[in-house]
C-alpha cells in the first residue's frame, strides 16, 4: 500500500486514514543515474548560486526554506559573516521536489510533512520512490503495485518520478565544481579588515 503524508499526525493509522507505516528495504542505485554507477560524496556540497540553478528556484526561496527548516544545507550552514551555506546533492534533488510540488499547489504545511520523510531516506532508496498527489495529500509508492493500487483508488491526479529528478539533477551538477566539507573556507577580506578595526578600537579604548 502507498504510504500516505499528511500534515495531520495520526494515532490510528488504519481508523483515522492517517500515515501507515511501511517497512521499505534499502533499494539498489538504478542503472544510469550516476555516470559511474556510484553514489553522490555525502562529503562534497554545492554553494548557494549553484543549487539555486540546477534546482530551478530562486535565491529568496532558497534563504525562506533554509531559515524556516524547510531544507537546510546538510553538509555546512551559514554561521556568521562570511560563512557559505554548503548543500549536499541529496539537499538540491528535495529543494527540486519542492519546488515541483510547490507548483503543483500543494500546501508547505504538507510538503514539509514530505520533506520530513524524505530526509530519512538515502539517496539509493529517494531513487525508488514515486509522489504522487491529489493536490491536498501527498503520496508515496516504493512499487509498481503500489502506483496501481493508488490509481485505482482515484488518489493520484500527479505523479513525480524521484529517479526521473536524479537523473536530471545529475546530468546538470556534472558542470559544476563542489566543495569538501573540510576544506577551510578563507576569510573575506573585508571581514578580516572589520575584525582588525574592531580589535583596534578595543586596544585603544
Amino acid at each position: 500500500m502507498a504510504e500516505e503524508q499528511q500534515g495531520q499526525g495520526s494515532s490510528d493509522a488504519s481508523s483515522a486514514g492517517g500515515p501507515v507505516a511501511v517497512d521499505v528495504s534499502p533499494g539498489v542505485v538504478q542503472p544510469g543515474l550516476f555516470p559511474d554507477d556510484s553514489v553522490p560524496d555525502d562529503l562534497e556540497g554545492y554553494r548557494v548560486p549553484i543549487a539555486c540553478q540546477v534546482a530551478g528556484i530562486t535565491y529568496r526561496q532558497l534563504d525562506y526554506w533554509a531559515r524556516t527548516g524547510l531544507v537546510q544545507p546538510t553538509i555546512r550552514n551559514a554561521a556568521g559573516s562570511g560563512s557559505q551555506r554548503l548543500y549536499s546533492f541529496k539537499d538540491i534533488l528535495v529543494l527540486k521536489i519542492v519546488k515541483r510540488l510547490l507548483d503543483t499547489g500543494i500546501s508547505l504545511q504538507n510538503i514539509r510533512v514530505a520533506v520530513e520523510h524524505l530526509r530519512k531516506r538515502g539517496v539509493e532508496d529517494l531513487a525508488n520512490i514515486t509522489l504522487f498527489s491529489d493536490g491536498a495529500t501527498v503520496y508515496e509508492c516504493t512499487s509498481p503495485e503500489e502506483v496501481v493500487d493508488l490509481l485505482q483508488g482515484g488518489q493520484g491526479v500527479f505523479g513525480i518520478a524521484v529517479s526521473g529528478a536524479m537523473r536530471e539533477l545529475t546530468g546538470k551538477i556534472a558542470e559544476f565544481p563542489a566543495e569538501r566539507a573540510d576544506e577551510a573556507e578563507a576569510l573575506p577580506l573585508h571581514d578580516e579588515l572589520a575584525t582588525r578595526r574592531r580589535n583596534r578600537t578595543r586596544k585603544i579604548g
